[in-house]
């Protein structure tokens, strides 16, 4: 069982940075692989970022790519989200999630199992 809570949400103007936290509870928290998604008023949830358990591999959607970076310190159980360069589109409610270990990032929702309660990110133009 693993509990995961989001902070470091908030609002921010257009162009501006937030950094996000995940912080997980439970001993085996690098046997995970990590997420985040994001979902806006009226839409689905969508990925954002994933990593591997050891750090080393990381994928994300095309829309934040090159913008926003995902990390993970497994000494303090913790993910982060660094975005920059945020736009109004960026607006959302940020969710972390954590998935058994596979040989891939996975991307989709129905691949994790554990899901934080999410924190509400707002980029006005």
């Amino acid at each position: 069982q693993v509990q995961l809570v989001e902070s470091g949400g908030g609002l921010v103007q257009a162009g501006g940075s937030l950094r996000l936290s995940c912080a997980a509870s439970g001993r085996t928290y690098r046997r995970y692989d990590m997420g985040w998604f994001r979902q806006a008023p009226g839409k689905e949830r969508e990925f954002v970022a994933a990593i591997s358990g050891g750090g080393v591999v990381t994928a994300y959607a095309d829309s934040v790519k090159g913008r926003f970076t995902i990390s993970r310190d497994n000494t303090k159980n913790t993910m982060y989200l660094q975005m920059n360069s945020l736009k109004p589109e960026d607006t959302a409610v940020y969710h972390c999630a954590a998935a058994q270990q596979s040989p891939s990032v996975p991307r989709t929702i129905s691949e994790y199992a554990y899901w934080g309660q999410g924190t509400q990110v707002t980029v006005s133009s």
